[in-house]
């Protein structure tokens, strides 16, 4: 076993070796890469990527109308308002998840280039979707999880979801909450050969790509033209980025694309004492906002989810409105899903009462639920660990101490995040990168595709970077 520091040292090596990815020939100078050569550099075509899904069953998902939410929603809209709500009901992929479009991807691409097995570093739903797909192409698989907090004890979404993956036949690996687990993931890659199937390589985003433009198609054979509005639950970014790029694949290039995210401002991701004071273990701003801010934290030299550069609209919502709209789902529309994708379709509840009755607003994604998901093992575990849950205003929540469940439909809202402000901490965090705010041309012209900056917020950014 290697020292953490002598693993580390081995980080770029390690990972070049376990994707065969060459991400050195998309530098092209200090801050900038050719981030549209790289995505194209996939080796697959939008349509071969279709053909490998289909063959593993994943993909050409349903789209539903959720025609009793819509007329819930007219009811506490303004007249005329109250979009058409439709949902992409992705838990009918094998592994109950959209991510079963990542893992297709990156496991043929494995099983393709010889590697005898795969392995991924995740507490969520991706573990469960490589290993379906790793046991459809006859490869190992291991699961590398953060689960416990320092006393040993586990969240019950996440159990639930290494129970998946087990059930599909990967060895899963389960860690304490810390900055060891990407130390173990790589010492794992060294030691095995395996893939790496990350959440964040071209691979992955280039299969999620295929869901925004089904998305888009399906819209429009229903109501005839493309989705006005698309609802993305945001955590590392690969989801709204495939997704939105996805659908301009598919021409709907006008299509406002909406992250949203759980509001758990406050709760650190890396603290031991926050970890499991959270009911949500993805789609939160524990993950939404520094993967937004600087995407390049990943597990891949050059991540290929770039979020800034596709979200139109940033949104949150507290934990009490994210059940809330779980309940809504199965009772009024007989859909008993997990909470990730619920989190999307609490925010396109209130937007779509922004809207009018003519227009189309979509919720990108379900996924599976099972016991460790269902809203009563999340709320018993809350209150075993000294949260508060009541019903009343939602927006009198405080993450970590208090879940708020709305009394009624007409209090659940959204809050806007000033897409500016993540702006800003990008920029930032690109200049200390750097190290200092002298910028060449074309790393100017990268950051500013990157965050969707205009020059002179990039400018303000620079000078209060020599001031510091």
């Amino acid at each position: 076993m290697s020292s953490y520091s002598e693993i580390m040292a081995r980080r770029n090596e390690i990972i070049r070796s376990s994707t065969r990815f060459d991400y050195e020939q998309f530098e092209q100078y200090g801050l900038a890469f050719d981030y549209e050569a790289m995505m194209q550099n996939t080796g697959y075509s939008h349509e071969q990527i279709r053909d490998i899904q289909h063959n593993t069953g994943v993909g050409s998902t349903p789209l539903l109308e959720l025609r009793n939410i819509t007329k819930l929603a007219r009811q506490v809209s303004p007249r005329g308002r109250g979009a058409r709500i439709f949902i992409k009901d992705e838990a009918a992929n094998p592994s109950g998840s959209f991510k079963a479009r990542r893992a297709a991807v990156s496991v043929y691409h494995a099983q393709r280039y010889g590697f005898r097995g795969v392995a991924a570093a995740t507490s969520g739903n991706y573990g469960a979707a490589v290993a379906s797909q790793a046991a459809m192409l006859g490869l190992k698989c291991i699961i590398v999880q953060e689960v416990f907090d320092s006393q040993g004890l586990g969240q019950p979404e996440i159990i639930e979801k290494g129970r998946a993956c087990e059930a599909y036949g990967a060895e899963v690996v389960q860690l304490t909450v810390g900055p060891e687990l990407f130390a173990v993931y790589l010492q794992i890659l060294a030691e095995t050969g395996y893939f790496n199937a990350s959440l964040y390589t071209p691979f992955g985003i280039a299969g999620i790509e295929t869901l925004g433009s089904e998305l888009a198609e399906q819209v429009s054979a229903n109501t005839g033209g493309p989705p006005d509005v698309v609802v993305v639950t945001h955590a590392g970014g690969g989801n709204i980025t495939g997704t939105a790029r996805g659908l301009r694949l598919a021409g709907a290039s006008k299509t406002q694309v909406v992250a949203a995210s759980v509001d758990l401002s406050g709760l650190h991701m890396a603290s031991d004492v926050d970890f499991n004071r959270k009911s949500f273990t993805t789609g939160h701003t524990g993950f939404g906002m520094p993967f937004a801010t600087w995407p390049d934290r990943a597990d891949v030299p050059r991540n290929a989810a770039r979020a800034l550069r596709y979200m139109d609209r940033y949104v949150t919502v507290s934990q009490g409105e994210v059940f809330y709209a779980t309940e809504m789902l199965a009772q009024l529309e007989g859909l008993e899903r997990g909470p990730a994708g619920n989190t999307a379709l609490a925010a396109a509840f209130v937007l779509a009462q922004e809207m009018d009755d003519s227009q189309t607003i979509v919720v990108q994604e379900t996924e599976y639920t099972g016991a460790g998901k269902h809203p009563n093992a999340q709320l018993a575990f809350a209150r075993e660990r000294g949260v508060v849950v009541s019903s009343g205003d939602p927006r009198q929540s405080r993450p970590g101490e208090t879940i708020i469940i709305p009394d009624h439909p007409a209090r659940m809202g959204v809050h806007e995040v000033e897409l500016n402000h993540l702006r800003r901490s990008y920029l930032r965090n690109a200049l200390n990168a750097k190290g200092h705010n002298v910028l060449e041309p074309i790393e100017r012209e990268f950051l500013l595709a990157d965050s969707r900056a205009d020059e002179t917020l990039l400018t303000e950014v620079q000078q209060s970077f020599v001031r510091r």
